[in-house]
């Protein structure tokens, strides 16, 4: 192999899209460049009250394009991008949005533009949890379980809980809906110059976890499942897929459109897409029964079994088990914690307050030395929180807190949880605060861990990715040893952007399997943490009162939902 064949990865994220020219030869970063998306970084279509987190397809088409052409000006312009031989494309998901016949998000139609309702559904919305509760309800009723390869619970988060609700809310985007589509499906769809719905390749990964596709049912379950659920489902089955694709296989080439957009050749072969975890996967490198956590606002986490080896398990209440939805052969299952980052993120928010809300009235200082103060302020909370928390005595009367700030997606997806703290005194402190969160979210993962081994699979080691897991130290020696396992952290800063690369580099012919384009392209670990046996003891403890104020809390809110 010749050094200049190179090939793109993109991930989108929650805040960003972010793309990577990769060597193939070597896994080599040439150039990366991230993009904020500047709708989301305002709030619009947001509703953080009501749980309605929506982004404009435009944030997705404008970062795109500025983050290729940006990696290419970066990596050497010309003589680089005529070497580019792949391109594939990982998101968040579940992530869904309407399209019409021409396979085009509805909000880029002058009609809908600023409709939230015609926007992506991002993850995070939970404006669906009555109807993931109906699905659930209605599950039951049949022979078939059809709930049983996404560990038996269906979740607001996901692709059927989200179209219904979009349905029942807003009658214009009904009637205007052709289609229901999920962001990683929809980019290469957008590259490839597609123009027809039914011509957009439905990635397995994506199909498996959220909308119920299993092979075992021949594709998506029957119309009667979805009539019978609601009319305003009857037929939509028809409008959708029966075949999916594994991301080992190309969704098309670049349109003419879009090769003259990026300035590459319309030879560069584009990928079918899979979700961002799954993909961060193998881009870190992931080994059978080794549990791969995606560590950013959320936590995605993967872990990958021989198909000969899981045979009829089924693992209850995770987000699934798909086969082929990380690496070809092998069993995909993916579980995870609703909030991670996003409740560090909270508790930023809660403490800058001041900062945000009551320094541009201060009469000492200017506007522009106000913002840089906040700017910079920002930026050292966080980090300093967490070398005071180090400081802290691990304690059994320490405060205490439960990690459900945006529900609980595993184990036993429940949307409608929140989170909590106890144990709070005079003598708490923002650093005493903080570390009683960070815990909790340690706490969140050792739940996880726990369910896999308790329904048969093993865990064997941990893989940090993503950007808790290189810039937290602190949460990541806490982990390790509420875990009691070592967590070995990949070395590259763009993982999941690298594992969409290694997959254009099996598209694009450079290495005929997915294990090959890892064995060649992966970089590594760079840091790794052992549990500290001190601290055993106390944690078991800890945990034990973790699962106590859970089940508490819980029926709490289970109570109120009654009265």
């Amino acid at each position: 192999m010749s050094k200049d064949k190179f090939v793109v990865g993109v991930d989108y994220g929650s805040d960003s899209v972010r793309s990577v020219i990769i060597n193939a030869l070597n896994g080599e970063e040439i150039a990366s460049s991230v993009y904020y998306y500047p709708r989301w970084q305002k709030g619009l279509y947001c509703d953080p009250a009501n749980n309605q987190f929506r982004q404009h397809p435009l944030d997705y088409i404008e970062g795109l394009e500025i983050t290729i052409k940006d990696c290419i000006k970066i990596a050497g312009g010309e003589t680089v991008a005529r070497n580019i031989k792949g391109l594939s494309v990982d998101t968040t998901g579940s992530t869904p949005v309407a399209v019409d016949k021409a396979g085009q998000p509805l909000a880029l139609t002058p009609a809908f533009s600023e409709n939230p309702n015609a926007m992506f559904v991002l993850w995070k919305d939970h404006t669906s949890i009555n109807e993931a509760a109906e699905i659930n309800a209605h599950a039951p009723k049949f022979g078939i379980n059809y709930l049983k390869y996404v560990g038996g619970i269906y979740s607001s988060e996901w692709f059927w809980a989200k179209l219904l609700h979009v349905l029942r809310v807003d009658e214009s985007v009904r009637k205007a809906t052709h289609s229901w589509v999920e962001h990683c499906d929809w980019i290469p769809f957008l590259l490839t110059g597609g123009k027809k719905a039914e011509e957009i390749k439905r990635g397995r990964c994506s199909a498996g976890h959220k909308a119920l596709w299993a092979e075992e049912f021949g594709g998506l379950p029957p119309n009667e499942f979805f009539a019978t659920l609601d009319p305003l489902l009857d037929g939509f089955t028809s409008k959708l897929f029966t075949e999916t694709y594994t991301a080992d296989h190309a969704a098309g080439t670049l349109s003419p459109e879009w090769a003259e957009r990026l300035g590459l050749s319309t030879d560069v072969v584009v990928g079918a897409g899979a979700f961002d975890a799954h993909m961060g996967a193998v881009g870190g490198q992931i080994e059978p029964y080794h549990l791969s956590k995606v560590m950013g606002t959320s936590t995605c986490d993967i872990l990958v079994a021989p198909a000969s080896e899981m045979k009829d398990k089924l693992v209850r209440g995770i987000c699934g088990q798909v086969n082929g939805s990380v690496i070809p052969g092998m069993v995909g299952l993916e579980a995870g914690q609703s909030a991670f980052g996003d409740t560090y993120a909270w508790f930023k928010n809660i403490v800058s307050w001041p900062l945000n809300n009551v320094l541009s009235q201060s009469a000492i200082i200017d506007t522009q030395t106000a913002e840089a103060l906040k700017l910079e302020m920002s930026e050292l909370i966080i980090p300093e929180l967490a070398r005071q928390a180090s400081l802290l005595p691990i304690d059994n009367d320490n405060e205490l807190a439960i990690d459900w700030f945006n529900g609980r997606r595993t184990p036993d997806a429940d949307q409608t949880l929140k989170g909590a703290i106890i144990g709070l005194g005079l003598g708490s402190d923002a650093p005493r605060v903080f570390r009683a969160l960070a815990e909790a979210t340690c706490f969140g993962a050792k739940s996880i861990v726990d369910r896999f081994v308790s329904e048969g699979i093993p865990v064997k080691g941990l893989i940090g990715i993503g950007g808790v897991a290189k810039k937290s130290p602190f949460v990541m020696q806490m982990m390790s040893d509420i875990l009691g396992m070592p967590i070995r952290i990949h070395q590259f800063k763009h993982t999941c952007a690298l594992g969409a690369a290694m997959f254009a580099a099996v598209v694009a012919g450079i290495y005929p399997t997915v294990e090959e384009a890892m064995a060649a392209m992966g970089r590594g670990f760079d840091v790794e943490y052992y549990p500290n046996p001190l601290y055993k003891e106390v944690y078991q403890k800890r945990y034990k009162q973790y699962n106590s104020l859970g089940e508490f809390v819980a029926f709490q809110i289970a109570q109120q939902a009654k009265s």
